[in-house]
C-alpha cells in the first residue's frame, strides 16, 4: 500500500487578520458567504495576503487541485492500493477515501473544500472527505509504515526506479511532497524520513513529482501488467 502525503499544503480559510480587506470582502459577497468561510487565493486575494506572513506562498489551493486530480485518476487507486492525504500548515489533515470523485472544475472544488472545512466533513449527502486536526508526525506515526520517503531539493539524488527497491504490496510506504509553491517544508521533515530524496536537478512542481511515485510504485508492484492480463 502507498500512502501519498501532500504536506504543509497552503490551504486553508481566509484568516481573520485581513477578512476586512475590501479585496476581501468583495469576494466573499461575490460567493455568499463570510469572509473567513471562503478559501485563500493568491490569484483574488494578493493584495491584502501582503500582510500575512509567509504572503508569497500561501493561498494556493490550486495546486491541492491538481495534485488530488492525478493521484485518485492512477490505476493504483482504481487498484485500492493508494491512501491520500492532506496536510496544511495549520496541521489541519484531510483524508479521502479511494473512491473520491473530485470536481474537476476548480470552482465547485473551491465550493467543496470551504464545506469541508466548516462542517467537518463532504460532500454532506455522502462524506468521503473528512477533516480533523492533527500534524505530519501524528499522521505518519498511525499509518506506521516500513519505509517514509520525502521528496526534497535538498534530498540525496536518486534515480526514480529505486525508490521502492525491496518493497512488497503488503509493505505500507509513505511518500511526502510539498503542497507549496516555494520554500522549504514547516514541518521537521528531517526527522520524520527514512529518505530525504530529490529525483531531478531542476526545482520539479507537485504533480510531475507525484506522477512519477505513483508511476514507479506501479512498475515496481507490476500494476500494469497485472491489469492487462485481466
Amino acid at each position: 500500500m502507498l500512502h501519498l502525503v501532500l504536506a504543509d499544503s497552503e490551504l486553508e480559510l481566509v484568516p481573520r487578520e485581513i477578512a476586512s480587506h475590501r479585496v476581501i470582502q468583495w469576494s466573499a459577497r461575490r460567493r455568499g458567504r463570510r469572509p473567513t468561510e471562503i478559501l485563500l487565493n493568491s490569484s483574488l486575494h494578493y493584495p491584502a495576503m501582503r500582510r500575512l506572513p509567509d504572503g508569497d506562498r500561501r493561498g494556493r489551493p490550486d495546486i491541492v487541485h491538481r495534485c488530488l486530480l492525478l493521484a485518485l485518476d492512477t490505476p493504483l487507486n482504481m487498484e485500492g492500493l493508494l491512501r491520500v492525504y492532506v496536510h496544511t500548515r495549520h496541521n489541519k489533515l484531510i483524508t479521502l477515501d479511494p473512491t473520491t470523485h473530485l470536481p474537476r472544475m476548480f470552482n465547485r472544488f473551491a465550493g467543496l473544500i470551504e464545506h469541508l472545512f466548516l462542517a467537518g466533513e463532504a460532500p454532506p449527502e455522502k462524506p468521503l472527505l473528512r477533516l480533523e486536526n492533527a500534524s505530519l508526525a501524528e499522521l505518519i506515526g498511525r499509518i506506521k509504515p516500513k519505509k517514509v520517503i520525502i521528496f526534497s531539493e535538498r534530498g540525496q539524488r536518486k534515480l526514480c526506479g529505486e525508490l521502492f527497491d525491496g518493497i512488497s504490496k503488503e509493505d505500507e510506504v509513505c511518500v511526502v511532497v510539498g503542497g507549496f509553491p516555494r520554500g522549504e517544508f514547516l514541518s521537521n521533515v528531517a526527522e520524520l524520513s527514512d529518505e530525504l530524496v530529490s529525483i531531478d536537478p531542476e526545482s520539479l512542481r507537485a504533480p510531475t513529482v507525484i506522477a512519477r511515485a505513483i508511476y514507479v510504485y506501479e512498475e515496481a508492484l507490476g500494476i500494469q501488467e497485472l491489469r492487462l492480463r485481466r
